[in-house]
C-alpha cells in the first residue's frame, strides 16, 4: 500500500543510469593539498603559474550546499527531498590578473590574452586515458553552475566555462557566458550577455537561459560520438533535469580519437580587442588584448560523466530517457 502511494506521488527511487564513468563530485574528505597535487578526480594545472591551485579554487565544505539533485536520502525507503543530505562539497573557481597559464612548449608562450583557471577531469591520475572511456558511444556530461555575487563576471567579455577540448583546441561543446569576442569590438554587453549559452562544435547556439543569481543551474549534455550529435538537459535547483533540445547536429567534430578531448570546467575569460595593438595581434585572443585583472569567480558542483545505459540521471535517484 505504501509503495503504491509513493509510486503515485513519484517518490520511488529508481536506479541511476549506469555506469558512472567519471565522478567529479568532490567528497568532503577531499582537501586543498589534494587539489594542489592534482589528486583524482581533478588535474589542476590550468591556472596562473605563480600560485598554488588553492589560491584560485576554494573547496567550500559545508559553507554552501551543492546542487541538491544528487543528495542521498536519510531513509532510502522514504525518499523525500526534505529528508536528504549532501554528499559533495561545491567549489569556487576564480581568476585574477595572475591567472595567466603557461602551457608546455619550447620556448614557453604565456597566454597573456586569457585569464583562466580550470579543473580537468582525470581518473587514475590520467586525464587522457579517461577520454577513451568517456568519449565513445553515447555519454552524458553533467555540471551545475552558480553565480558568485561577491565576485561577479564582467559580461562585456566572453567566458567559456564548461567544454570538451580535443588536441586541435576546438570544443566538442561549450557553455558560455557574457559577450562573444568580436574584432572589431561591437556594442557591449550584448543583449543576452547574462544568459548561459550551450553551443555545439560549430558554435551554433543550441540553448540559452538567464543566469539568475542564487540558483544552481543544472546541465547535462548528451553526446553521441558515433553519429556526431548533441542533446541538452537543464533544470534549476532541486528540479529534475528535463530535455530542452532535440537531437542537434555536431558533425563538424572530428571523427574518432582526434575528436576526443579533456573535460574542462572553470573560468576562461577572453580579452577585448586593444585598438592600440597592430591588427595581427588584435585577432590573437590567446596572447593579446585588454584584461582588467579583476577577481571573478563561479561556483560548481554536480560534475560527473555517465553512459546512457539505463537512461540519463535526472536527479533524486530517477532516470529519464535519452534524447532521441
Amino acid at each position: 500500500m505504501l509503495l503504491d502511494l509513493l509510486v503515485q506521488l513519484g517518490l520511488v527511487v529508481y536506479a541511476s543510469a549506469t555506469p558512472i564513468i567519471y565522478d567529479g563530485r568532490a567528497p568532503y574528505t577531499y582537501t586543498g593539498d589534494d587539489l594542489n597535487n592534482s589528486v583524482d578526480p581533478y588535474l589542476s594545472v590550468v591556472k596562473g603559474s605563480t600560485k598554488n591551485a588553492t589560491y584560485y579554487t576554494t573547496l567550500l565544505g559545508h559553507t554552501l550546499d551543492p546542487t541538491p539533485l544528487w543528495n542521498d536520502y536519510l531513509t532510502p525507503g522514504w525518499p523525500l527531498p526534505s529528508h536528504s543530505y549532501c554528499t559533495e562539497q561545491p567549489m569556487s573557481i576564480s581568476i585574477d590578473n595572475t591567472s595567466i597559464f603557461i602551457p608546455g612548449g619550447n620556448p614557453p608562450q604565456p597566454q597573456n590574452g586569457f585569464r583562466r583557471t580550470e579543473l580537468i577531469a582525470q581518473k587514475d591520475n590520467n586525464h587522457t586515458a579517461l577520454n577513451s572511456m568517456t568519449d565513445v558511444g553515447t555519454t552524458v556530461f553533467h555540471v551545475s553552475i552558480r553565480a558568485d555575487d561577491k565576485l561577479p563576471l564582467n559580461m562585456s567579455h566572453e567566458y567559456q566555462i564548461v567544454w570538451i577540448e580535443p588536441n586541435d583546441g576546438s570544443h566538442v561543446f561549450e557553455i558560455q557566458l557574457g559577450s562573444p569576442f568580436t574584432n572589431p569590438t561591437g556594442p557591449l554587453p550584448v543583449a543576452d550577455a547574462h544568459y548561459l549559452k550551450v553551443r555545439n562544435h560549430a558554435l551554433d547556439l543550441l540553448f540559452e537561459t538567464p543566469f539568475t543569481s542564487g540558483d544552481w543551474h543544472n546541465f547535462a549534455v548528451q553526446i553521441d560520438w558515433t553519429h556526431l550529435t548533441l542533446g541538452v538537459f537543464y533544470s534549476t535547483n532541486d528540479q529534475p533535469l528535463e530535455a530542452v533540445t532535440g537531437i542537434e547536429d555536431n558533425s563538424s567534430t572530428p571523427v574518432g580519437t582526434v575528436g576526443q578531448g579533456d573535460y574542462h570546467f572553470g573560468v576562461l575569460k577572453l580579452p577585448l580587442v586593444d585598438p592600440a595593438e597592430p591588427p595581427s595581434e588584435q585577432s590573437d585572443v590567446v596572447h593579446y588584448g585588454i584584461q582588467e585583472g579583476d577577481t571573478e569567480a563561479l561556483t560548481y558542483s554536480g560534475v560527473f560523466i555517465e553512459s546512457i545505459e539505463g537512461g540519463v540521471s535526472a536527479g533524486w535517484g530517477k532516470t529519464i530517457r535519452p534524447i532521441a
